[in-house]
């Protein structure tokens, strides 16, 4: 048998998954750290999370969110999210975005070793920089962040059109930050998990 061959069956398995909470897991839009509140509808979970929770919950894989909302407003925020996966509240002032501490310190509270098959996801660009700086694989959200920035009733009453248009500006910066994957939301993770292993198969390095 080839190497070739062995590929789909040695596709390793990821290490953890990381989140960040407002425009990924939460808040479409990312409008919460704009209003400084957290309304109902911002801790509203976004498309396709609680499934892509459970199914890395299946898994195994460890998960952890983060932000730098301040308490008062990530708490409430994540309400809605299961128990199981850990928050990690990181200070705004101590090394903040985009250093890569963050990131670390949330690998930390989940007892990973090392960074090989960690994964970021987020809509936030300056996250998934640090995600960059820390050496992590990293997935772009483009309707759901913070740079669509529209809530969930001002995304649902755009055309079409004029969806596709804010979803190609949002990927188009993403890719330009340097980001491994952009996807529109999290109904579409599973997929760019699996994608992700391949590569890692085939010796791609983040």
């Amino acid at each position: 048998m080839t190497h070739a061959e062995t590929l789909p069956v040695a596709a390793p398995g990821l290490t953890a998954v990381l989140f960040g909470l407002s425009g990924c897991l939460v808040d479409f839009g990312a409008r919460a750290a704009q209003e400084l509140n957290a309304e109902p509808e911002h801790a509203k979970t976004t498309p396709g999370a609680l499934d892509s929770l459970k199914s890395l919950q299946r898994q195994g894989i460890p998960c952890a969110w983060l932000d730098e909302l301040p308490p008062a407003l990530a708490q409430p925020l994540a309400a809605s999210l299961p128990d199981w996966i850990k928050p990690t509240q990181h200070s705004a002032t101590m090394n903040p975005w985009p250093a890569p501490h963050a990131c670390w310190q949330a690998l930390m509270s989940l007892n990973i070793d090392r960074l090989d098959g960690c994964v970021l996801v987020s809509g936030e660009p300056r996250l998934l920089q640090a995600g960059l700086n820390a050496g992590l694989w990293t997935i772009g959200l483009a309707s759901c962040g913070s740079l669509c920035g529209l809530s969930p009733s001002e995304w649902q009453v755009l055309s079409q059109k004029e969806r596709e248009k804010l979803r190609g500006k949002a990927t188009v910066q993403l890719f330009g930050l340097g980001v491994h994957s952009v996807i529109d939301h999290l109904g579409e993770l599973d997929a760019c998990l699996a994608d992700i292993s391949l590569r890692r198969a085939k010796g791609e390095k983040p």
